[in-house]
C-alpha cells in the first residue's frame, strides 16, 4: 500500500518533538513532502533537519502541491485553514484545540462532509494503550458515580529544554497580527466580550484541559450540563463541576505550578464496585508511559487492586496510523471533528457558567 502524501502546515514544539520524528519513522504509511510555517527561516531550517524536500512559507502553497493529506499544527484558530484545506479536496488531521467556537466546528464539520474527505482532530490521548485499558475496565464496573478530574501543569518550557527546538526568528507581525484577530473572533464567537483573566482560563481550557474533557466523554458520556465554575488566582486556577448521565457528577481542576517541574494528569473514574484511575505524562514527552490503577472486587467479593501492564507503544503514532487507516482503508475516524464538537461546546458552556454567576453576584450585591 503506498504512503500517503502529506504535507505539514505549522513547525513549532508539537510537529518538531513528536509529528515529525513520529513520521520519519513511519515511511510506510507516510511521505512528508512539503513543510509550511508563517516563518520562512523555521520552515527551512525544520525541511533541513528532518529531510523533507520542500519547505514554503505560505500554506496555500502546500494545498496546490502533490499531497493528500494535510497536518495543521499551527497556531490556533486552525479554522481558516482547515476549511480551505477540506474545499482542496485534502484529508485532514487538527491538532487540537480544532477551533474554538461551535459556529467554527459546525463549518468543519460542514466542509468535511461536502469534501468526503477525513477530518481527524489530533485527540492523542484516547489513542493510548493506557486509556484503552481504562476504558476496558471501566466497562466492567458498574454504574459510574463520579469522576475526579486533576490537572497541575507547569510551563512547558520545562518539558521543552531537553530538546534542540528550531525557532521562529522572522515570523512577520502581518502573520501575528492576523493570528491575533481570528483567534480574538473566534473567542468573541464562543463567549463575547470578556476579562484578560477570563480570556486566558478560556484558552486553557481549549488547548489543555481538552484533553481530560475528551477523556470523559469517551469513559463516562458527554457532561449534560456545567453545575459550577470557579476561576481563580486570575484565570490560572479552574475548578468546574459537571453533571453526567444518570445523575453522576465530575469535578475538574486545573491549576498552573509554573516554577514546579513536575506534571500531574490523572482521571479517576469511581463506580459503585470499583475505581479506574488513569495518570498521564506531559505530552511534550517520548517513551513515557501512562498508568492505569485498577480497584475493583474478586469473585468473592473481596476488594483487589492491580495495574495492568501497558503496552510500550506511543498514542501519537498509534494516531498517525489511524489517520493512514482511515484514508486508505475507509476505517471510521475514532475522533471525528463531529463529536470534538461536543467539547468545543463544553468549553464555552463552562466559562459561560462563570460570567452568568458572576453577573448574578453582581445583582445581588447591588441590590443589597
Amino acid at each position: 500500500m503506498r504512503p500517503v502524501r502529506l504535507g505539514i502546515i505549522g513547525c513549532g514544539a508539537i510537529a518538531q518533538v513528536q509529528h515529525l520524528p513520529n513520521l520519519a519513522a513511519l515511511r510506510e504509511e507516510f511521505s512528508v513532502e512539503v513543510v509550511c510555517d508563517a516563518s520562512a527561516g523555521l520552515a527551512r531550517a525544520v525541511a533541513e533537519h528532518f529531510h523533507v524536500p520542500r519547505a514554503v512559507s505560505d500554506y496555500r502553497d502546500v494545498l496546490a502541491a502533490d499531497v493528500e493529506a494535510v497536518v495543521l499544527c499551527h497556531t490556533d484558530p486552525k479554522t481558516r485553514v482547515a476549511l480551505d484545506a477540506f474545499a482542496a479536496g485534502k484529508h485532514v488531521f487538527i491538532e487540537k484545540p480544532v477551533c474554538f467556537s461551535v459556529e467554527a466546528a459546525d463549518a468543519l464539520v460542514e466542509a468535511q462532509q461536502a469534501a468526503r474527505t477525513v477530518g481527524l482532530a489530533g485527540y492523542m490521548k484516547v489513542y493510548d494503550p493506557a486509556f484503552e485499558l481504562a476504558l476496558a475496565a471501566v466497562r466492567r464496573l458498574k454504574t459510574v458515580r463520579f469522576v475526579q478530574i486533576h490537572h497541575y501543569h507547569t510551563d512547558n518550557s520545562h518539558h521543552l529544554a531537553q530538546f534542540r527546538l528550531h525557532r521562529a526568528a522572522d515570523l512577520p507581525d502581518a502573520a501575528r497580527e492576523a493570528s491575533r484577530v481570528a483567534r480574538a473572533a473566534e473567542l468573541r464567537q464562543a463567549i463575547g466580550d470578556v476579562a484578560p483573566a477570563v480570556e486566558g482560563a478560556f484558552f486553557r481550557l481549549a488547548g489543555s484541559v481538552i484533553h481530560d474533557l475528551y477523556g470523559l466523554r469517551h469513559l463516562a458520556g458527554p457532561a449534560k450540563r456545567v453545575l459550577h465554575t470557579e476561576l481563580w488566582n486570575e484565570g490560572w486556577g479552574i475548578n468546574a463541576l459537571l453533571e453526567l448521565e444518570g445523575g453522576a457528577r465530575s469535578a475538574v481542576t486545573w491549576v498552573e505550578l509554573r516554577s514546579v517541574r513536575d506534571f500531574k494528569e490523572t482521571l479517576e473514574v469511581c463506580c459503585d464496585d470499583g475505581r479506574v484511575l488513569l495518570s498521564y505524562p506531559t505530552g511534550f514527552a517520548r517513551g513515557i508511559l501512562s498508568t492505569v490503577s485498577v480497584q475493583d472486587l474478586d469473585a468473592e467479593g473481596h476488594p483487589v487492586a492491580h495495574q495492568p501492564a501497558v503496552a510500550w507503544d506511543s498514542p501519537f503514532v498509534r494516531e498517525l496510523r489511524h489517520f493512514h487507516a482511515c484514508i486508505r482503508s475507509g476505517a471510521d475516524p475514532h475522533t471525528p471533528l463531529s463529536a470534538a464538537r461536543h467539547d468545543v461546546a463544553l468549553i464555552a458552556d463552562i466559562v459561560r457558567t462563570y460570567l452568568l454567576a458572576q453577573t448574578s453576584l453582581a445583582a445581588q450585591e447591588t441590590r443589597a
